[in-house]
């Protein structure tokens, strides 16, 4: 149940002298047992060249834990509006991540969000911390969102976990689920339908002028963390569709005149036909970089693509996904045959049974299996890389998630 604080503790909580006029505490409590299993393999043979080669064979590295935020991240936050007549609304939310599993992290940050606005007829303004508009269709448009061993699989490459030693050539995105010292514009609500939002992070980097004088260490430094992006979408009680762009630059370099970017594009769409609800999702991510010469080095791109569906069954529902991503470094030569793309293939399907409104026990099970030296796991322990001084590339990774979310 969320909780309305009285006027003494809103004065508290904001350390000003003036009441606002509602502000909620509330939060999501969720932990589970999970368990994981990756294996690993040596996938080299005897050749002719080297016809005495003897393959090493595998290794599996499993763990099991007491994990939080299986089903629904845990939180705690406190957000407030003040109505300030005409329309016009100024409001503030704060939240913060939460272990309960061992208690470690607590109100130390706000780093899930913490933003203050004014909305109205116009719109919202918002200024702080919050989740990138590139981010929404990962998470809305699969059945398991971004959440526990049934992680969208396009989340997983785009930076929510960061890609192995196997992906060379592809950068975690330092933006991918949220945007520090950012100021975003959403769209009212009164569009019928109709939805989006823009949003523009500040590198907040040092300049040098003139630019000869930047230092040229440490490099990738003078222009990096900025983002910009935006997502435009329609819903209605049963189609919801939605595209998203968004641009982080997470390298540069004034001296060699370059600067690289991580472009995401995606685009998603859900249906609920009343017995079930489809989902799917497509998206591709690019790392460029603009320069002032002629470009001779790679883009690598990500290509991902998801298709999900959720059955209720009374108090419960069903849920089931399959993603598959390719890599492409884009090195291409004349003189030797292009290697098989590195990719992965991902299954999840998992039960929720809602309790109350605000209870609910869950299970998850999920499948990924690399393909051609990729290394994306569905949690806990990283691959095993190497066994006996030889190279190991990701076989398969197996997970589950059985646990209990309260929310209030």
């Amino acid at each position: 149940m969320k909780k309305s604080l009285v006027t003494l503790a809103a004065l508290a909580l904001t350390g000003a002298a003036s009441a606002q006029s509602s502000v909620t505490l509330f939060g999501v409590v969720d932990a589970a047992v999970s368990g994981y299993s990756n294996k690993a393999e040596d996938r080299n043979v005897a050749t002719l060249l080297n016809p005495a080669y003897i393959n090493r064979g595998s290794v599996t590295t499993s763990r099991t834990v007491l994990s939080n935020s299986g089903y629904n991240s845990s939180r705690l936050g406190f957000r407030g509006t003040e109505d300030l007549g005409g329309g016009l609304a100024a409001s503030f939310w704060l939240e913060a991540p939460i272990t309960n599993d061992d208690g470690a992290v607590g109100i130390s940050s706000f780093i899930r969000r913490s933003t203050v606005s004014l909305s109205g007829g116009f719109g919202e303004i918002r200024l702080g911390r919050d989740y990138t508009p590139t981010f929404w269709n990962d998470a809305v448009f699969d059945p398991f969102g971004t959440n526990g061993v049934g992680t969208n699989l396009i989340a997983t490459a785009n930076g929510l976990v960061t890609p192995g030693s196997a992906s060379a050539g592809f950068q975690a995105n330092p933006n991918y689920v949220r945007a520090a010292n950012s100021i975003g514009y959403v769209l009212p609500p009164n569009l019928g339908g109709f939805y989006g939002q823009v949003q523009y992070a500040f590198h907040e980097q040092v300049k040098y002028d003139p630019g000869t004088t930047t230092p040229v260490a440490p490099l990738n430094s003078s222009r990096t963390g900025g983002y910009v992006g935006g997502r435009v979408g329609y819903s209605n009680n049963a189609l919801d569709i939605a595209v998203a762009y968004g641009s982080s630059t997470v390298g540069d370099n004034y001296f060699l005149g370059s600067t690289t970017y991580l472009q995401t594009a995606n685009i998603g769409a859900s249906y609920d036909f009343g017995p079930v609800k489809l989902f799917g999702e497509y998206s591709r991510s690019k790392l460029a970089r603009d320069t002032v010469t002629v470009n001779l080095l790679p883009e690598p791109t990500a290509d991902g693509y998801l298709l999900g569906a959720t059955v209720p069954i009374g108090p419960g529902l069903i849920r089931v996904s399959y993603a598959k991503l390719k890599l492409d470094t884009h090195v291409r030569s004349p003189l030797l045959a292009q290697p098989p793309a590195p990719g992965a293939q991902k299954f999840a399907v998992g039960y929720v049974h809602n309790l109350s409104k605000r209870t609910a026990l869950y299970a998850t099970y999920a499948y990924l299996r690399d393909e051609n030296g990729l290394d994306l796991t569905v949690g806990g322990p990283a691959m095993a890389t190497a066994l006996n001084g030889v190279a190991l590339s990701g076989k398969t990774s197996r997970g589950y998630d059985i646990g209990v979310r309260h929310a209030f």
